[in-house]
């Protein structure tokens, strides 16, 4: 499996296992930090995906310049539509 393919798998489940507090080993997801987050933006390789639910994402003030929303209840719907030699980052806070 090429290096882009095993990073965006697990950035895919560390993104998902964050969103979603119920998915098995949750608890032992690493964070990644508003410093790595901000070294990132505008990176033509890392595509930032907003997970959050409809609700939250509507009520916030705050949202990352550039990044996509998505329904996290419908990854299976979206998914594919991201190249798979990119670094995709979710978040949902």
């Amino acid at each position: 499996m090429k290096k882009s393919h095993i990073m965006m798998f697990m950035v895919v489940v560390v993104g998902l296992a964050v969103c979603f507090p119920g998915a098995a080993g949750a608890a032992d997801v690493e964070r990644m930090t508003i410093e790595e987050l901000k070294s990132m933006l505008g990176n033509p390789n890392v595509i930032i995906v907003d997970v959050r639910q409809p609700e939250d994402f509507n009520d916030s003030d705050t949202k990352i310049q550039g990044a996509v929303r998505e329904d996290p209840g419908s990854v299976s719907t979206w998914m594919s539509k991201y190249p798979k030699d990119k670094t995709l980052i979710f978040y949902c806070a």
